[in-house]
């Protein structure tokens, strides 16, 4: 496990994490981030929260809140914040990834650059 310069939270993230957290009486929890193969547009986003780290984990901390993704996602989520949004449509957290070429309405879902 060692922090990563290659992506970062938010504020507004780290508060929700938090949140969870205290919510969930669990001072373990994190966000998991992982891309897999697959949606729409050839890759998918899946985020979970979770209270384990794997050997291959990488993970950045703000304020006391960490997100946590694998190795192998991590070229992909190079430069990416995640964000937590709130809006009159609803709240969610959001993947702002520079290495998107396009998404797809859903949000979860993007191509890579080439």
């Amino acid at each position: 496990m060692t922090p990563s310069e290659n992506m970062t939270m938010s504020d507004s993230a780290a508060k929700r994490i938090a949140y969870m957290r205290d919510k969930e009486a669990n001072p373990k929890l994190m966000l998991r981030v992982t891309v897999l193969g697959g949606g729409c547009s050839g890759f998918k986003y899946e985020l979970d929260f979770d209270d384990k780290i794997n050997a291959d984990d990488v993970t950045i901390e703000k304020n006391g809140s960490v997100v946590v993704t694998d190795e192998s996602s991590l070229p992909l989520l190079q430069n990416a914040i995640v964000d937590y949004e709130q809006t009159l449509m609803g709240s969610a957290f959001k993947i702002k990834n520079p290495n998107a070429a396009s998404g797809c309405g859903c949000g979860k879902s993007f191509s890579v650059k080439m």
